[in-house]
């Protein structure tokens, strides 16, 4: 089944936002009332990851010409950062994550990046064991702006 799912670079002329922007949604809303604060994907807009993408690489899973899963990178001195990662509910454990933070590793290893990075909540401890199975570390707790509390995990892949 999983060979049905190709995974692709978004190209510069990418135009389905709105798919984008809903599928983030659909993924994220398991987390609306289990982490603090609320996860920033609220914020997002048709516009806004528009401009992300002109910053950012994007990678789209795509099933029958769905997109069921996206992933954005941001290039930095050392590392690639990850972010946004989302799998169509329906779609979730069939290893459509994994196959978008590999093709996040080739880029990093193509651009000559030791390592890639991301962030999760401390409240998704399933999360942070599916980043552990795919060789992610936890390297640091920081908390949002305004908390007294670790709020979220950065956990970092050295890439062999």
């Amino acid at each position: 089944m999983g060979s049905l799912v190709s995974v692709a670079q978004l190209p510069a002329d990418f135009d389905r936002w709105d798919e984008v922007l809903a599928l983030i949604m659909r993924a994220f809303a398991s987390m609306d009332g289990v982490i603090d604060p609320p996860s920033s994907a609220h914020r997002l807009t048709v516009e806004n990851l528009r401009d992300r993408a002109r910053q950012e690489t994007g990678f789209a899973a795509l099933k029958d010409g769905g997109i069921v899963g996206c992933v954005f990178v941001l290039e930095r001195a050392n590392d690639f950062y990850v972010g946004k990662l989302a799998v169509e509910p329906d779609f979730q454990g069939q290893g459509i994550a994994s196959r978008l933070m590999q093709a996040v590793e080739n880029l990093a290893r193509n651009r000559g990046k030791p390592a890639i990075e991301l962030q999760t909540r401390i409240e998704l401890t399933g999360n942070q064991a599916a980043f552990a199975r795919l060789g992610f570390r936890e390297t640091e707790r920081t908390a949002h702006s305004g908390y007294d509390r670790p709020t979220s995990i950065t956990m970092r892949k050295v890439l062999s």
